[in-house]
């Protein structure tokens, strides 16, 4: 068989990753048996990684072992950074400057991966650009995408989604980077990420990953209602969602309901996140007013 026709054998596994359906991943790479080595330990970085997405950390931490191989050692690395308190994280952020700033094994995919992330929940997307910048593996190209929409500059992901699609077009993530760089770029591309979306609940099913991009979509145009309704259907797939609350606040501030409505949902992403940057930048944002409004104080 040539290579070209060699069934892939994670296909399904990566694909419900990359569209947000954590508990499939994670049920089917159980059940999956490979005897190469290689991509046994490439189903457990999708395994874990899933975990992760479920804020399920702690399985995470006990499992992986120093003896573990060395591409699933970073997972517990990031397990450890988002299970952390916020005083904890600056200084686990300082520690992986210091491990980048010696030789670093651009091979590993997912150290390159999980030290991008982590910088992103740092807010510093220029670090996030610098690790990621050796390799051009595509989940890669994908994070550097994002960082540079971070970095409100939709010039350059355009630039990075055609590597993208000239290594794998038809690849779920570059359909998703797709998607991601058509929002950023607004006007008539909103409608086209919405179809990019649609797309994939027809072919993949649902998920509250894809329910909170189609809602996106929906809030870019000013259709309220569809958004509501997708963000409904969205916590109906998963009630512990945290984008799915961000983006009910955002609505309900826009459809003018009653600011308990709103309160009621910032309270439920606190409980369930409260390290989300969201929540942090609102927290940050609530602090610069009474630190004015004292220093205006009469």
């Amino acid at each position: 068989m040539a290579p070209s026709e060699q069934i892939d054998e994670l296909f399904d596994i990566r694909n419900a990753f990359f569209t947000g359906n954590y508990q499939t991943c994670i049920t089917e790479a159980q059940k999956l048996k490979i005897p190469d080595q290689t991509l046994s330990i490439e189903r457990d970085v999708f395994l874990y990684r899933s975990y992760i997405a479920q804020r399920k950390y702690r399985i995470v931490m006990d499992e992986i072992k120093p003896s573990s191989a060395p591409l699933l050692q970073p997972l517990k690395q990031l397990a450890e950074f988002l299970a952390a308190p916020a005083a904890k994280r600056e200084s686990m952020v300082a520690e992986i400057d210091g491990k980048l700033s010696g030789n670093v094994d651009v091979s590993n995919h997912v150290q390159l991966l999980v030290a991008a992330t982590i910088y992103l929940h740092a807010d510093q997307p220029e670090s996030a650009l610098r690790v990621l910048h050796p390799s051009e593996q595509l989940e890669c190209l994908a994070l550097r995408l994002q960082a540079l929409l971070a970095l409100n500059r939709p010039d350059l992901a355009r630039k990075e989604l055609k590597n993208m699609q000239d290594k794998d077009e038809d690849a779920t993530l570059t359909q998703l980077a797709q998607a991601w760089t058509n929002m950023a770029l607004g006007g008539e591309k909103i409608q086209e990420a919405y179809y990019i979306y649609q797309e994939m609940i027809d072919k993949l099913g649902a998920t509250a990953l894809l329910l909170n991009g189609q809602a996106v979509t929906f809030l870019a145009q000013g259709k309220y209602t569809e958004a509501e309704s997708a963000l409904q259907e969205a916590l109906d797939k998963d009630p512990n969602n945290p984008e799915t609350f961000v983006n009910l606040i955002v609505m309900s501030q826009h459809l003018g309901k009653q600011p308990e409505v709103s309160n009621r949902y910032l309270s439920q992403l606190k409980d369930m996140d409260p390290q989300h940057s969201f929540v942090v930048k609102l927290q940050q944002k609530e602090a610069d007013f009474e630190r004015m409004v004292k220093q205006y104080a009469i």
